[in-house]
């Protein structure tokens, strides 16, 4: 093994659901060798309408006709259901989401029956303006807590949520509304960048105009007020409508949609960088079980833990990790409106302190940010409640996983370094904190019937053995995998499969060390070409922050008339706090 190697400490690992490397070995050589009795099992777990009549059937092969990809065919569920009406009887008075605000002391929550309540409230909203089972209903908001109460409310009357996160533009918003065909938009009035209020109803009405133009008609808006005064808006008769008004007439009774497993749950775009952005589709039964099942073991959640993910629901992580993995097992989570700078660096370790949050999830990014502000902002703080530390979103540099493993988690929580994509619904490659010995800045092995292979780009063989890098690959589907792109199957099949038949390809490159740990090296086509050689850009921004001056580094390629892109472009952030 490798000589840096971080074990779990007893502490963990005595009271984990996994925890020992022998468990993990058991469990995820039957996941591999016999997946429809394991997955079976863990999808009794929930509560179904109609039990299935087949646990899983896939074509990955593009020169075998049509991919496809389904699980627990014939079953019928409803998420919200599972979500919200099976934790009533034993945990209605619980608290579901504890939401803080962009302000210091501005918090609510809601208890499981409160939650319940205020989303078959909506549901019916939803319903009294013509929304029904196959819809698609655009939400575009901050996150204020009538974010996470849309969304159920969407998923409990069958409706297809697409939620585009906050920030985006105009223009990228009546993408979104044409590609997908909205006729109902959910938004608000403003929200708050820092102390700053921002408008987000004048870019709703700016989309709504683009839209039009294109075809797409909003018949209905329904606007939260959030900044109130701060932010002036014009609403529109016949169409535009507030939220607490809608809210106080609904009726607080809506039964669940009957929901087949394989019906569309929601649409969510990828960020489109380049070309059309992707309407990734998931589907209902299989993202429900794999996002419950990897929120509990991959962050060894128990009943009566405080868990926060601090993502935007804007994103696939605030999807999977903020709302419907966590309340699908009865866990008491976190939403955080503000930024991890405002009104100091140490916002988020003042909500870890107050809220005695167990498990933390973070990016990079902020991790980076924090650690340039110095060590003085979490020393002020009492985290002795952490058990777990996350990482998800990029590959994290070895200096920001030790800075979190010492600062944050005191030496004495694990760190999650997790891989994953819009497009995989879920966790897929992850150490568990009860049992894997982890190495700073490595995503360590598969999660739970999840079987990866690393790929020689040259020849587009699978290269076995350690020791080896290539492209990352999986042989064999996972119940949260992405279904289809929106409206385009063969955009869909030519992006996963075509390149590597019998294969999806997840567009990453990866290193399966000697160890079988796999590290993932960032973006295949998001590399920097010197003279011939090719160098990832995440390999290049993680040797740049190790400077003590730098908080973060992008990297981009420069055209150079002999070296083709053999300049680097270079951009340095050192973020709110410098280090001394």
């Amino acid at each position: 093994m490798s000589e840096e190697l971080y074990y779990p400490p007893e502490s963990v690992s005595s009271k984990a659901h996994i925890a020992s490397m022998e468990q993990y070995r058991e469990m995820y050589e039957r996941s591999i060798n016999s997946p429809d009795e394991f997955w079976a099992e863990q999808a009794e777990r929930f509560c179904w309408f109609k039990k299935w009549d087949q646990v899983r059937s896939y074509n990955y092969d593009v020169t075998q006709g049509d991919i496809q990809i389904e699980w627990f065919k014939g079953g019928q569920c409803n998420i919200t259901s599972n979500c919200l009406d099976r934790h009533l009887e034993t945990r209605g008075d619980q608290t579901a989401i504890l939401w803080e605000g962009n302000e210091p002391g501005e918090n609510k929550s809601l208890t499981y029956r409160e939650l319940h309540r205020e989303v078959c409230k909506f549901a019916n909203v939803l319903k009294s303006h013509g929304v029904k089972k196959g819809d698609r209903v655009s939400i575009y908001m901050p996150m204020v807590i009538e974010l996470s109460v849309a969304m159920l409310a969407c998923a409990r009357i069958g409706a297809n949520h697409s939620i585009v996160f906050g920030g985006f533009s105009a223009t990228a918003l009546a993408d979104r509304i044409v590609d997908s065909s909205c006729t109902v938009l959910i938004t608000t009035d403003g929200g708050f960048r820092g102390a700053k209020p921002v408008p987000i109803k004048a870019n709703a009405d700016e989309a709504m105009t683009l839209a039009e133009k294109q075809g797409v008609h909003v018949k209905t808006c329904v606007v939260v007020q959030r900044v109130g005064e701060k932010i002036p808006v014009v609403m529109q008769n016949g169409r535009d409508l507030w939220w607490h008004d809608e809210m106080s007439k609904a009726d607080p009774v809506c039964e669940p949609e009957v929901m087949e497993s394989e019906d569309p749950l929601f649409i969510l775009y990828t960020s489109g960088s380049t070309g059309k952005p992707k309407g990734v589709m998931h589907t209902t039964a299989g993202y429900m079980v794999y996002t419950a099942l990897t929120h509990r073991y991959v962050f060894d959640y128990h009943q009566g833990d405080i868990w926060w993910c601090t993502a935007d629901i804007g994103w696939v992580t605030g999807h999977s990790y903020i709302v419907y993995g966590p309340l699908a097992n009865g866990a008491t989570t976190v939403m955080f409106e503000g930024i991890p700078t405002y009104p100091d660096a140490g916002r988020f370790w003042d909500v870890v302190d107050r809220l005695k949050v167990t498990q933390f999830y973070t990016a990079p990014t902020a991790i980076r940010a924090l650690m340039s502000c110095g060590d003085d902002f979490p020393s002020k703080y009492d985290l002795s409640t952490l058990r777990v530390l996350g990482s998800v979103g990029e590959p994290i540099n070895p200096e920001a996983w030790r800075w979190y493993h010492k600062n944050i988690g005191k030496g004495r929580c694990p760190i999650v370094d997790t891989w994953w994509q819009t497009e995989t619904g879920g966790i897929l490659i992850t150490p568990l904190p009860g049992c894997t010995p982890t190495k700073p800045g490595s995503a360590t092995l598969p999660f739970f019937g999840v079987k990866p292979v690393v790929i020689k780009t040259e020849t587009g063989k699978v290269i076995e053995g350690n020791g080896v890098t290539g492209v990352l690959a999986l042989a064999e589907p996972w119940p949260g995998q992405m279904r289809t792109i929106y409206g385009d199957h063969e955009r869909f099949e030519e992006t996963y499969f075509k390149l590597y038949p019998g294969y999806y390809f997840t567009g990453d490159g990866c290193r399966r060390d000697e160890d079988g740990y796999y590290w993932i090296t960032g973006r295949v086509d998001d590399v920097i070409n010197v003279s011939g050689h090719r160098i990832g850009t995440a390999e290049i921004e993680s040797a740049l922050v190790l400077h003590e001056a730098v908080a973060e580094a992008a990297v981009v390629g420069f055209p150079h008339e002999i070296k083709r892109a053999g300049h680097l472009c270079l951009r340095f952030s050192y973020g709110r706090c410098q280090r001394k």
